[in-house]
């Protein structure tokens, strides 16, 4: 490595990585060629570092690697955070693979050391053979542009940290510069035996297929880095695309969960919605890897689709659905807010006139008005579902709020006095799904007089010889 490369190597972390140096950066270090040229470039740099090495149990001879880390640091006056985890464990408890547990677990680590001290990036050290890697990786997979772009020197892990950015400083050198840095510093990097596991995926990209595409070009791996490049630039202009896209159709987000303007979303080229629904699923699941095409497909298809079924099942825990022209996309452990008002358990009284509060900031007003003429002058212009009014001599006896209850039926205003399921109800008018077991009900002793949202019951509308009416508004109080 000559003094120009490593010239190149601090402009990259000063401009590229956009490191300071006021604060300090958590640089993950196994012990390899690779992360120990990146600890000593940058501490050569003048950057404050915080060593951080995970070791994850996956060889007999592991603890003595993360012990040389840390004899390293302290010969070299930094602080350094050492930690275990059994990868083989987590893999099974979270059915993952091996590769995608240890890439979990180790960016989980230094993304918490890097708030334990403040840390403006966390650093890693991928090289430009771990990038042509990632990039024939998600080809064979059959990743967008966003994949086949490859890593970046500085980017955001959403999963991991909204705000901390990962940075690769090395991705320009070869892992041949790393090994010639070291032996140049007198640095005594360790090679890690998995490396040559064939079980994994990445390394029989390394060892087997690389070598075979390099027999039709020697310098195959220069043009696929080259190729990684190009692509990355063509990726910066459909990023701003995907940017302003993203803050048009995006609706509400939360712990877990995301929506979408179904609407918005479906009016956008297929390009521009296969991004956006690839960047949120990397925004809700730390495993998803940019690589499959058929499930983006169908979760784009999903969201487009007007005739939509209940909900989408997607890997990693994820799933979709869309309610009220929200398109959610969110995991199985998250709990999307409904639009919509729900009933408590106990049954409530409703007054009338008075109020009544529900969750969610909801009120149920009633009103008692005795001049028909307004009313009914009222009531042909009124387009609310969650206002009605109701012939006051009908309403019998005292009136209450309450959820469905096993057996309800309904009798909807305009089927002439025919009751149905109220279950059945709901699916007729596309209810979604979650709401309707706490879906509030206006109901006198046992019979529903108002569905809030949807119908009133039929032998409770206003007729000609009404005179007396109920007036009841449903509303949040935020609107």
């Amino acid at each position: 490595m000559d003094a120009a490369m490593f010239e190149n190597l601090g402009a990259i972390m000063q401009d590229a990585c956009r490191l300071t140096k006021d604060r300090p950066i958590v640089a993950g270090v196994s012990g390899g060629a690779d992360s120990l040229t990146l600890l000593d470039a940058l501490v050569s740099a003048g950057y404050k570092v915080v060593v951080a090495h995970l070791n994850h149990k996956l060889r007999e001879e592991s603890q003595n690697d993360a012990n040389a880390v840390e004899r390293l640091a302290a010969r070299m006056n930094l602080l350094s955070c050492i930690e275990s985890i059994d990868v083989n464990a987590y893999a099974r408890e979270h059915t993952l693979s091996i590769e995608e547990a240890a890439r979990e677990v180790r960016y989980r680590f230094l993304f918490e050391q890097a708030h334990k001290y403040n840390a403006q990036a966390v650093a890693v050290g991928h090289t430009a053979d771990d990038q042509v890697e990632t990039v024939l990786m998600h080809f064979l997979q059959g990743a967008g542009l966003s994949g086949l772009k490859g890593m970046t020197y500085r980017t955001i892990l959403p999963p991991y940290d909204g705000k901390i950015p990962l940075v690769r400083p090395l991705l320009n050198l070869w892992h041949e510069d790393t090994v010639v840095y070291c032996a140049m510093k007198r640095l005594h990097p360790h090679e890690d035996v998995t490396n040559s596991d064939l079980s994994y995926l990445r390394n029989r990209l390394r060892h087997l297929l690389i070598p075979v595409l390099e027999t039709y070009n020697p310098r195959f791996r220069e043009a696929l880095w080259r190729t990684s490049q190009t692509l990355a630039a063509d990726h910066e202009i459909l990023a701003e695309i995907v940017d302003e896209a993203w803050n048009s159709a995006l609706a509400e987000s939360g712990n877990g969960y995301l929506g979408f303007h179904a609407e918005k979303f479906a009016s956008f080229p297929v390009g521009v919605q296969r991004s956006l629904a690839r960047r949120a699923c990397q925004s809700l699941c730390a495993t998803w890897r940019d690589m499959d095409f058929e499930t983006i497909t169908r979760l784009t298809a999903f969201i487009s689709t007007p005739d939509r079924s209940s909900s989408l099942d997607l890997p990693h825990g994820l799933y979709s659905f869309v309610e009220e022209g929200i398109a959610y996309l969110s995991a199985r452990d998250a709990d999307p807010p409904g639009r919509w008002p729900q009933a408590l358990s106990d049954i409530l009284p409703a007054p009338i006139p008075g109020r009544v509060n529900l969750p969610g900031e909801w009120t149920l007003v009633s009103e008692l008005w005795e001049i028909p003429a307004l009313a009914r002058e009222r009531i042909q212009k009124n387009d609310d579902p969650y206002q009605v009014w109701l012939d006051a001599d009908k309403l019998s006896g005292p009136l209450s709020l309450r959820s469905r209850r096993p057996g309800d039926r309904f009798e909807p205003y305009g089927m002439d006095g025919h009751t149905m399921k109220l279950s059945d109800f709901f699916i007729n008018v596309k209810l979604p799904q979650r709401a309707r077991e706490s879906w509030p009900l206006l109901c006198m002793d046992n019979t529903i007089v108002w569905v809030p949202g949807y119908r009133p019951a039929h032998s409770f509308r206003v007729v000609e010889s009404t005179r007396r009416l109920v007036y009841f508004k449903l509303a949040r109080a935020v609107e």
